[in-house]
């Protein structure tokens, strides 16, 4: 982050929309809108914003198992693959 350019008053990007928005989709680098000299929001172009979303997402998967293997909610990889396998075969049956 290039606090120079990276840090902007609300302001400036009212006024400088466009050139902002091109910014950050050409750079991927955020922009820190400021209001009264507090940081009160971040101009994020899209992609780098689906990115951080699915790196929550998959951080939130691994909680959830870190949290389920702490409580012993675990599977052998047979016992996986035989649910797995008895699901499909009861589908299958169903056709």
């Amino acid at each position: 982050m290039n606090f120079k350019e990276d840090i902007r008053p609300i302001s400036y990007i009212k006024t400088n929309a466009a050139d902002m928005l091109k910014r950050v989709n050409e750079t991927h680098n955020p922009i820190v809108i400021t209001q009264n000299g507090e940081a009160k929001a971040v101009l994020l172009d899209t992609e780098s914003y689906q990115d951080m979303r699915n790196s929550l997402g998959i951080l939130k998967i691994l909680a959830e198992g870190e949290k389920a293997a702490e409580e012993g909610q675990v599977y052998t990889q047979d016992e996986v693959f035989n649910y797995i396998e008895n699901k499909l075969r009861k589908l299958k049956d169903k056709e």
